[in-house]
């Protein structure tokens, strides 16, 4: 029985960590349908386009033969040629000099796709044609909600990381000061301590409250005692209550059909609880923005390895830039493909830097209370006191 029983618990356990894990996993891997999709069509429009000579590439080159033209020899006339080429270069539009093919094929449409969700918006890969517009329009209409419920559904997990590691801190710091604090005490104050805490109301499995109050009769009152007693009671129903509770699994195991709607069910709750964790998150706003300035260090240190012309700082505010969705594009990348490589980056950190502008939302509408508050009570009138 022993054999069997471990088989079927094994089982359960992994069924039970996919249905908890589904929910994550079925977010992510539409996303990641969705931005393959949309570089296989983004590339066929765009990068199958027909090159055309415009109006204004025949007047940009007739200006820049007119300059070639009249390049003078003189050294402060030539500074002047310099200017005016640069002015002429400014007004051109980068898409008369790039092949639509090179600009546009799998990888390139790839990472404009994820430009356009994320709302980064970089500007130096934009669609020309009149189609790819229109069906830029309608891929950022449904990609941006399911990026922001991925971003959201992130969020819960790394609240609760976060959450989570704050109080395992919160814990070991507390246990440290505790045991520097015992560890300046003498005997006599460990001994006091010791018989205050035999001194404690101890009860031993009452079955009701009259019958702990007759057991406490000898007992001298203590502050708080009833409160002290009615949280026993509370515990002692409920460890009373996990037998119950295992025999309905019971149950759910003996019929496994109803084993199945109930574990539907859940995974349906589990939908219905994204985003808060995130609403329950209380760390200090400090600490996420060491984590944020650790984290954009860590990819400002790797990025500049194939981006050539980016150094430490660079990388730096370009990585900002596109965690915060600012995405200006005046840095460019060489390498779009591998920043591709950083897509899963790009998630957890928009999703820290979001935490991080929730947590500083929720201090200043704290902040804005008090001061309202302060306010009222200052422009209150005051109360008079009328003689009797």
């Amino acid at each position: 029985m022993a054999t069997t029983s471990q088989p079927l618990r094994g089982k359960t356990t992994c069924k039970k960590i996919f249905w908890a894990v589904f929910p994550h996993a079925c977010f992510i891997v539409s996303l990641v349908i969705y931005a393959f999709l949309g570089a296989l069509m983004f590339s066929h429009i765009e990068g199958t386009q027909k090159v055309k000579v415009s109006e204004e590439y025949r007047t940009f080159l007739q200006k820049l033969m007119c300059l070639a033209r009249k390049l003078p020899d003189n050294v402060t006339e030539n500074e002047m040629f310099n200017h005016n080429i640069s002015e002429l270069f400014n007004t051109a539009d980068p898409v008369w000099f790039i092949n639509p093919k090179e600009r546009w094929n799998f990888f390139g449409s790839l990472f404009f796709c994820c430009t356009v969700f994320t709302t980064v918006g970089y500007g130096n890969t934009y669609p020309v044609t009149r189609s790819g517009k229109y069906l830029c329009m309608l891929y950022a209409l449904f990609g941006i909600p399911l990026m922001f419920l991925v971003l959201t559904d992130m969020g819960d997990i790394l609240a609760t990381v976060l959450s989570k590691s704050y109080n395992e801190f919160r814990k070991l710091q507390s246990k440290i000061l505790a045991s520097k604090l015992c560890s300046g005490f003498t005997c006599s104050k460990r001994n006091e301590l010791k018989s205050r805490a035999q001194s404690k109301i101890v009860i031993n499995e009452p079955l009701t409250i009259m019958e702990v109050l007759r057991s406490q009769s000898g007992v001298k009152p203590v502050k708080y005692r009833n409160v002290e007693l009615f949280e026993m009671l509370i515990a002692r129903e409920n460890e009373n209550t996990q037998p119950a509770r295992n025999k309905s699994m019971e149950r759910w195991s003996s019929c496994p059909e109803l084993a199945r709607e109930k574990t539907v069910s859940r995974v349906i709750k589990n939908f219905d609880k994204i985003g808060k964790e995130l609403e329950k998150l209380d760390v200090p706003i400090v600490l996420m923005v060491l984590v944020i300035f650790v984290y954009i260090s860590c990819a400002a240190a790797i990025l500049p390895n194939w981006e050539k012309n980016m150094d430490f700082q660079e990388a730096f505010y370009f990585c900002f830039i596109t965690l915060t969705t600012i995405g200006f594009g005046d840095t460019k990348l060489e390498h779009p493909k591998f920043f591709l490589f950083f897509s899963l980056y790009i998630i957890i950190g928009m999703e820290i830097v979001f935490i991080a502008f929730k947590l500083g939302q929720d201090r200043l509408i704290v902040l804005y209370k008090k001061v309202i508050s302060f306010c009222a009570e200052k422009n209150m009138p005051s109360k008079k006191i009328y003689p009797k």
